[in-house]
């Protein structure tokens, strides 16, 4: 068992590193000057497919965990799900400063004008309170009410595929089949928690009634 802990420990750096990988890249194509006709609806949205990219992976972890008996699997969620809300954070900042040119004024406009750009700015204001709260030390300052905290990465998760899909709509820049397969992705993980927060729930009507010991609470 420890030595499959240390392999695992060993291999948070190389995803650390992997993970910066598409910034890099980005970085190269920016210094030479290859992200196309219009570089900065490009480069929106590649920082926002990475962000919905590592999304999907930190809500593909206990799917996986569930199919394979992986639960190492685990211990990279919290730093997948950070790398989410960095690449969302990057995103945000270049529409807004890039893009606006930041001319801040526009920004409550552009929101409220905008139904795509309001729905991922909900996104990305979802993901700040599970940044803030993802340490071990805020898991037992919270304690259960950081489980039921957390299920605001569905919603955002929601979010952020609707943002993604409704960009077509609004000319965006990519093909109209690609929010569909990642929207598709987002609900089949969540099809795939279908069976688990059916279980949950008659756990905890049991329960109420005094029949049977409250379940475990409900993991990501």
């Amino acid at each position: 068992m420890a030595h499959r802990i240390d392999r695992v420990a060993a291999g948070k750096p190389l995803v650390f590193a992997a993970a910066l990988v598409p910034l890099g890249i980005l970085a190269w194509r920016i210094h030479g000057n290859t992200l196309g006709p219009d570089p900065v609806a490009q480069l929106e949205h590649d920082t926002g497919l990475w962000a919905l990219r590592f999304l999907l992976v930190t809500l593909a972890i206990t799917p996986l965990r569930r199919l394979t008996g992986w639960s190492a699997a685990l211990r990279f969620r919290r730093m997948l799900g950070l790398f989410a809300f960095f690449y969302a954070s990057v995103h945000l900042a270049v529409y807004l400063v890039v893009d606006l040119g930041g001319f801040w004024s526009q920004v409550l406009t552009e929101i409220a004008k905008k139904p795509f750009v309001t729905v991922g700015f909900l996104a990305w204001l979802l993901m700040i309170p599970l940044a803030a709260t993802s340490t071990r030390s805020m898991m037992r300052r919270l304690g259960g009410l950081w489980q039921r905290l957390h299920r605001l990465v569905y919603v955002s998760g929601a979010l952020a595929a609707l943002h993604f899909l409704w960009q077509v709509k609004y000319g965006k820049t990519i093909a109209a089949i690609e929010p569909v397969v990642y929207a598709g992705i987002f609900a089949m993980l969540m099809v795939a928690r279908l069976p688990d927060w059916i279980r949950r729930s008659r756990q905890r009507r049991a329960a109420a009634s005094g029949r049977v010991a409250p379940g475990r609470p409900l993991v990501q």
